[in-house]
């Protein structure tokens, strides 16, 4: 029982530096409490306690790491059937693969990754990730393909706020000239 406390206390420590803005402590401590949970042979906890890290060692500056902490666990949720935390899993890795300057794989995981949020009901989720996948289509000269991407993200999305309105407006413009 003790462990168990102790693991949840890691968590507890790396959330509370996670919200304060010390990203690399908060990003070691979820990796510890990774750690704790895969001997204890908890590994899909393990595995999000993983994909925790990952997003802190990006905050933190640090994407190499971040690629190595969260590579493995696309394949824990897929064995799972897990396919919400496959989804995340699969996005934060396209967000670390950006930041290290992996571009098609970053967008080959965002793309497997609003597939999977799709699959498991997760549209504003899904919306976040296309949002990234189109911004990195931009960045790589494929204006056309990042316009319908985004309209992709935002098809579906029972409740849009004002801004993603007015987007969709302004996104549904030259497909509607195409229609003519």
């Amino acid at each position: 029982m003790s462990e168990i406390l102790s693991v949840k206390e890691l968590v507890k420590e790396a959330q509370r530096a996670y919200q304060g803005g010390d990203y690399l402590h908060a990003a070691r401590t979820f990796e510890a409490a990774a750690n704790a949970l895969a001997a204890q042979g908890n590994v899909l906890d393990a595995a999000e306690q993983q994909n925790n890290a990952c997003v802190a060692f990006l905050q933190a500056g640090e994407p190499q790491t971040a690629v190595a902490v969260v590579e493995g666990t696309v394949e824990v949720f897929a064995e799972a059937g897990d396919v919400r935390r496959r989804g995340l899993a699969l996005g934060n890795l396209g967000s670390a693969l950006e930041a290290v300057g992996r571009l098609e794989e970053a967008a080959q995981a965002y793309q497997q990754s609003a597939e999977a949020l799709r699959d498991a009901g997760e549209i504003q989720m899904r919306l976040h990730v296309l949002q990234s996948l189109s911004a990195l289509q931009l960045r790589t000269g494929r204006q056309l393909q990042a316009l319908a991407t985004m309209q992709a993200g935002l098809t579906g999305v029972e409740r849009l706020n004002v801004q993603q309105r007015v987007l969709k407006k302004i996104l549904d413009i030259p497909f509607k000239m195409l229609d003519r």
